[in-house]
């Protein structure tokens, strides 16, 4: 039996392809290895949102070609579709395959066995407008199933290469979404979070069919399932529409990740981000409405070329007069190939420094307020791994509907369940909770 090992470098969608092509080698008689292994394949699946991701990317095809030079080293992923032919140079490289035709990898590795020349096989992203059906019906120990529902993006904010990486949008058919969400819950899964490169654009290609249906229809259609989750969506993708189907849902959580990138209308205009402050506030406002409870994290990226210390301040003072629950803060970095790694005015690094440190320090206090709304409440989290302290055994994590991680006293047969727990201390990045009970379907019908 041949063995094949997988890396995946970058994001969720990322994660989930690799998973999808491992079906496809186990369908086809492969043993899955340990990356760190000797292996007859090795698939390296690449990043490439900043020129880090690139060089990381590398690193590990080198790792994978040291570990057994007589394997199939197969690249493919982000930095794949941008940048082949760097990849083709790299001495080892058998087969790279970009972000599309990735079935057909299992026939790349024939014919580069009979043929014995590397293969190129990535072609023109731009010109493709069909979503590439990817099947994943289980993950690798996970308790929280992701489901691809769109590919590529429109956008071309000045920041990202993504675009030239994925294509443009691309959405799933619904029927499949519906199917694949039923095969996960049958599987085991409680929640599902829906992911993609621009998830929240779904249905912007469909005639007569948008993200709020698709919603609807998950809930109405998929049996069993107890969370919905949607893994990022843009302020302008918040329609009136949306927010009723979440305000009415039973299913959808109390979390949004809304990513801001810039609280300055004049940084979102050089990032060419199509909405302006007081359009997003009025988004938040309307979801506050229909969600008094909501959870809303972010991205904000730091030092974005021109950033003044006034722009920052607006960025600062926004994200805490909105009260987001949690941010992810990143210093702006320079991707070769987009309009703003040209653009003038870089921000020096020890600014960028500093001003990641002050949301940083912004952050860690809106998480504990947010969380200590919910000191002394009842709440449902589903244990996803054993939580190791020095002196602690016998703890379990989990994430509430609101996305509250909490640490409760119990066993590892917890993972998995849904459970209820009763917070006893608010804290960031963890709250202490208490056991209540298991809630199980008898218990639910009651």
């Amino acid at each position: 039996m041949s063995s094949v090992a997988f890396h995946t470098l970058g994001c969720k969608v990322n994660h989930y392809e690799t998973e999808a092509i491992w079906q496809l080698f186990k369908e086809n008689g492969y043993s899955r290895t340990e990356f760190e292994k000797q292996s007859d394949v090795y698939v390296i699946n690449t990043c490439t949102v900043t020129n880090t991701g690139d060089k990381k990317s590398r690193q590990v095809i080198r790792r994978a070609v040291r570990q057994n030079p007589d394997a199939v080293i197969c690249v493919t992923g982000c930095y794949a579709q941008t940048s082949p032919a760097e990849i083709m140079a790299i001495p080892g490289v058998d087969i790279v395959v970009g972000t599309q035709e990735r079935t057909k990898m299992l026939d790349y590795i024939q014919q580069y066995k009979t043929e014995r020349k590397p293969i190129n096989a990535v072609g023109n992203i731009m010109k493709n407008r069909v979503y590439e059906e990817l099947d994943v019906p289980s993950f690798t120990d996970r308790t929280r199933a992701s489901l691809k529902i769109q590919e590529g993006c429109n956008n071309f904010c000045t920041f990202c290469i993504i675009p030239w990486a994925r294509g443009l949008m691309r959405s799933r058919d619904p029927q499949e979404v519906v199917r694949q969400a039923q095969q996960l819950v049958d599987a085991g899964y409680m929640e599902i979070v829906l992911t993609g490169i621009h998830t929240g654009g779904y249905g912007e290609d469909l005639k007569d069919y948008n993200l709020a249906q698709l919603l609807r229809d998950i809930e109405n259609n998929v049996k069993g399932l107890k969370r919905l989750r949607i893994s990022s969506i843009e302020a302008s993708q918040l329609s009136d529409e949306v927010i009723d189907v979440l305000r009415d849902s039973k299913i959808v959580v109390r979390h949004l990740h809304i990513p801001i990138q810039s609280g300055s209308d004049t940084v979102l205009k050089r990032m060419r981000r199509k909405y302006t402050m007081e359009f997003f506030a009025n988004r938040l406002d309307r979801l506050r409405v229909a969600l008094p409870d909501l959870a809303i994290t972010s991205d904000v990226i730091v030092g974005f070329p021109g950033e003044t210390e006034e722009e920052f301040m607006e960025t600062f003072n926004f994200i805490r007069d909105q009260k987001f629950s949690e941010l992810h803060v990143f210093p702006y970095s320079k991707r070769t190939g987009t309009p703003a790694a040209r653009m003038e005015n870089q921000v020096d690094e020890h600014v960028k420094n500093e001003r990641v440190h002050r949301l940083i320090t912004l952050n860690d206090q809106l998480a504990v307020e947010y969380a200590s709304r919910f000191e002394g409440e009842v709440l449902e989290i589903i244990p996803e791994e054993a939580y190791k302290l020095d002196s602690a055994a016998n703890m379990v994590e989990g994430y509430t509907d609101n996305y509250l991680k909490v640490v409760i006293p119990g066993s590892e047969d917890l993972i998995g369940k849904l459970v209820r727990v009763k917070i006893t201390k608010a804290g960031y990045p963890y709250n202490e909770g208490q056991f209540v009970r298991v809630l199980d379907e008898v218990a639910e019908l009651v």
